[in-house]
Formats: structure tokens, sequence, C-alpha cells
């Protein structure tokens, strides 16, 4: 049994799988998912787990080196965009429309829905390296 980190075993392996500029989703329970990119559904009920749960969890095993959300969200809830720059010290981000988040989202390795149901809660993360 692992003894710490994310137990999860779909997200651990995705993570681990991540190499240089590879791009994942952390979404809430709103967010279309394209049929065709893998979904990685920890959703249970609403807020359960919470975008920003699922998130602390993901920066303990990945190296981000981008940061990617929605403009509609940094003007509807600035403090949670405040939050997430917080905890990415760092990152280069981009701010896009909702429209062109949800386009680049058929790119990502993977989607990873939470529980989340506050508007816009969603980021891509870009994967950078350690060394």
């Amino acid at each position: 049994m692992k003894k710490q980190g994310i137990l999860n075993s779909e997200l651990s392996a995705l993570i681990s799988r991540l190499g240089h500029t590879d791009r994942i989703v952390i979404c809430d329970a709103g967010l279309p998912i394209p049929e065709f990119v893998p979904r990685i559904d920890l959703a249970v009920l609403p807020g359960l787990p919470s975008f920003f749960d699922v998130l602390q969890a993901v920066l303990i095993e990945m190296q981000v080196e981008r940061v990617i959300y929605a403009e509609e969200w940094q003007r509807v809830n600035p403090q949670a965009v405040r939050r997430l720059e917080a905890e990415l010290p760092g990152a280069e981000r981009d701010i896009v429309s909702h429209e062109m988040f949800k386009q680049l989202t058929r790119e990502a390795r993977a989607v990873i829905r939470t529980g989340e149901c506050t508007p816009y809660a969603n980021v891509i993360l870009q994967a950078g390296v350690i060394f």
C-alpha cells in the first residue's frame, strides 16, 4: 500500500506519466468534458471534494510551470483566483475566455472532475520539469 501522497490510483498514475508541457485539467462538477479525453471523476457530493482539496493534492506530486484559467473566474470570484495564484508561486499564467478554456481541454492528457459547485472553478496545469 502506498504510504503517502495521492492514493487514487488513476490520479497517481496520470501524474507519474506526465512529461514536460503535458497538461491536465482540474474542474468543477459542471465543466463539459470532451468524450475522447480521459476523465478521472472524483466528485462524490456537491462540494466534495472541493477544487482546492484536489489542487493541493495534485501539487504535492506535480511540477507545474504554467497555469491557465478563464477570465470569467477572475471576474466572479477574485478571491479564489488569488488563492490559486498563491498555491502556484512562480508559475506562468495565461488567462483566456471560458470558451477558449473549454477548447483547450480537448488537448489535455486527462480531466479531473471535482465536486466543486462554484462557477468557473477550473484550471489547466502544464507540467514543468524538476531539473
